[in-house]
């Protein structure tokens, strides 16, 4: 066990968890940020962002290094960890990671979301072989080639325009008739003559050929006509669940498992804020998280310095 008490762990290093690095770090904390990836959370498999503000366009990456890269300059600690557990010691907050314990005055959640699946045949056997949730990490393997996406929201349709770059064809599956992404990105999609659509549809069936994806099934929720369309990679954008079953037993959730909070990002265990997607909101953006970040950092800045006056 790490005997060293952190002023403040923050768990995830997505723009929430990085904001509020950033916020307590100015405000003189001894801060740690763990994480079980990259930094920058969803946006590292977001190819451009085009809707946070002083950016008119700016890929996933960049943003996610320009974050992280101001952490480090404040000196955040950054460090590895798949967190398992939080435990509630009255002032202390035991983290527990699948490598190490470490022990806080606060805590912030911020966790966020991950890449909803579709749960139908196929869909694991063929993860990594011609299925992916990641267009940016994996579509350069689909060069001139057919692939579908499935989704109707921004990220479906914003990645089926990264995939037009250098795929031969961008099927987008949608389940209804008409899409939920932004009204610029649809005119951008229903442009682009190297992409079409298969509306009323969902996927029921990926479909394996010579121990790869070779197509996949497609059911008309209209008629229940089904049809086999041949494609050479999936991409899977239906939605996010969030990341928070290991905090189950200790933190209140909705029934979709996001966390409860209120306008200070406190959620019901004193010391403990949650910043980001991974709490219950109307609208998940890097610039809602970032907002969520800077308020948590305060808060949880205020009930540190009241801690330390105890």
């Amino acid at each position: 066990m790490n005997n060293q008490i952190y002023d403040l762990i923050i768990i995830g290093a997505g723009p929430a968890g990085m904001t509020s690095a950033i916020y307590a770090a100015r405000a003189g904390l001894n801060v740690l940020m763990l994480d079980r990836g990259a930094p920058g959370g969803q946006m590292l498999n977001t190819y451009e962002i085009e809707n946070y503000t002083g950016f008119e366009k700016i890929t996933g990456q960049e943003l996610s290094e320009r974050m992280f890269n101001h952490t480090q300059t404040l000196g955040v600690k950054y460090r590895y960890g798949d967190v398992q557990s939080i435990k509630d010691e009255d002032k202390i907050k035991v983290v527990q990671t699948d490598e190490a314990v470490y022990k806080g005055l606060a805590v912030i959640i911020a966790t966020g979301t991950v890449n909803r699946r579709l749960g139908v045949p196929g869909e694991d056997e063929l993860a990594g072989r011609g299925v992916s949730w990641c267009a940016v990490c994996d579509g350069a393997f689909f060069r001139d080639r057919d692939v579908v996406v499935i989704g109707g929201g921004n990220s479906a349709l914003e990645e089926s325009l990264y995939l037009a770059n250098f795929c031969r064809k961008v099927t987008i599956i949608h389940r209804r008739q008409s899409f939920r992404a932004d009204l610029i990105v649809q005119e951008r999609v229903k442009k682009n003559p190297k992409i079409g659509f298969e509306l009323n549809a969902v996927v029921t069936r990926f479909n394996k050929v010579n121990n790869r994806l070779g197509s996949v099934t497609v059911k008309n929720v209209l008629t229940d006509e089904e049809k086999e369309l041949p494609c050479d990679g999936a991409f899977i954008y239906v939605g996010q669940d969030p990341v928070t079953d290991m905090f189950k037993d200790l933190i209140q959730l909705n029934e979709q498992g996001y966390i409860i909070v209120n306008d200070k990002q406190e959620t019901n265990v004193k010391g403990i804020f949650a910043a980001g997607d991974v709490c219950a909101k109307e609208l998940r953006q890097i610039l809602t998280a970032t907002s969520d970040g800077a308020i948590a950092a305060q808060n949880a800045i205020k009930y540190i310095e009241t801690i330390k006056e105890q």
